[in-house]
């Protein structure tokens, strides 16, 4: 890991949560990012690439990014709770970074599973903005249903057009209804291969500029 990077373990209900920390150099920062992974249950990690793509994106925009592996993943404890427990450690971590970096803005990112924890959580804390990318709502491969809750009308929305996992229609449908934009990519899949760039430039364009 390089000197702006830092891992960490913290208490959560389950046991420990480890966390990968992302520190922004040469620029102001301007808050925290809590970015969550895909389904634990189907290889999803901290490390995953789109995961890091959007720290990465957000650390280079000023934020302090912290990405947390979900329960029974990596060095987190505890067994996957289909994302009722998994709210509630991202709930944790975002008080734990409260605490470590003063009540600065706090941006939720999510990719997948990801996504559909950070919409759980942002019905329970302030949020200043949400990156949602390949959204988890309505029925998706592997016969899961997630249910999908209104989003702050700001919240950049990010989806492949061919994604065979969640179907580009559940997040139009689920988007409707709040006159949300969805920002599609072209030929990309639920994994964005080869894509990640494309999702990097979004989020950088999308977002206003440094005070």
């Amino acid at each position: 890991m390089s000197r702006a990077t830092e891992r960490v373990l913290i208490p959560g209900d389950a046991g420990a949560i480890e966390i990968v920390l992302d520190y922004p150099e040469g620029v102001a920062q301007r808050g925290v990012a809590l970015v969550a992974h895909p389904h634990p249950l189907h290889g999803g990690a901290l490390d995953n690439k789109v995961t890091q793509t959007l720290a990465w994106a957000l650390r280079d925009l000023g934020y302090v990014s912290l990405r947390p592996n979900f329960r029974g993943v990596g060095k987190s404890e505890g067994l996957h709770d289909q994302g009722i427990g998994e709210t509630d450690d991202l709930q944790r971590v975002a008080a734990w970074a409260a605490e470590r970096f003063g009540n600065q803005a706090t941006i939720l990112a999510g990719f997948s599973f990801g996504s559909y924890v950070q919409i759980r959580l942002a019905q329970r804390i302030p949020v200043e903005r949400m990156v949602l990318v390949g959204t988890a709502v309505g029925r998706v491969s592997g016969d899961r249903e997630y249910a999908g809750a209104n989003v702050p009308p700001d919240s950049l929305i990010i989806h492949g057009e061919r994604d065979e996992t969640v179907p580009l229609a559940n997040v139009l449908a689920w988007a409707a209804p709040q006159e949300l934009p969805v920002v599609v990519i072209p030929g990309a899949d639920h994994f964005f291969h080869r894509r990640l760039h494309i999702i990097r430039g979004i989020v950088k364009r999308a977002w206003p500029s440094s005070p």
